[in-house]
């Protein structure tokens, strides 16, 4: 374990995250904050055939929520909207190899920003 019970993995995705950004005219685009914290995550998507085919993200947080904004990313990313749906915060911190108990809620938000952004892709394909 690295200092204060982050694993390499996580330390990896917070030194180098992958998928920053903003993707313009995504065709899903999620967002979710604690108050509590003050994190704020974004995720925006690109689908093809309901595969996520291009995916960003841009936070404002700890280490944690950055981490578990591009582990999260990295999962979704050519995955089918409805697997992405299914996705938890023990999914994120599983493949983190874990995160300290007082970091949890971050996988939680970047979950929920990904749901969010399916959610928005279903609710523009609907119409």
């Amino acid at each position: 374990m690295e200092p204060m019970g982050y694993s390499k993995k996580v330390m990896e995705h917070f030194m180098n995250p992958r998928n920053v950004g903003v993707i313009k005219n995504p065709d899903g685009y999620g967002k979710v904050g604690n108050p509590v914290c003050g994190d704020v995550m974004e995720i925006f998507i690109k689908v093809k055939d309901d595969i996520i085919t291009d995916i960003k993200f841009k936070t404002f947080g700890c280490g944690s929520a950055i981490a578990t904004s591009s582990m999260v990313t990295e999962l979704a990313k050519g995955k089918h909207v409805d697997v992405a749906m299914k996705m938890t915060r023990d999914d994120v911190a599983d493949e983190l190899n874990g995160l300290p108990p007082q970091k949890m809620h971050c996988s939680n938000l970047a979950a929920n920003a990904l749901h969010e952004a399916v959610k928005d892709y279903k609710k523009k394909k609907r119409k």
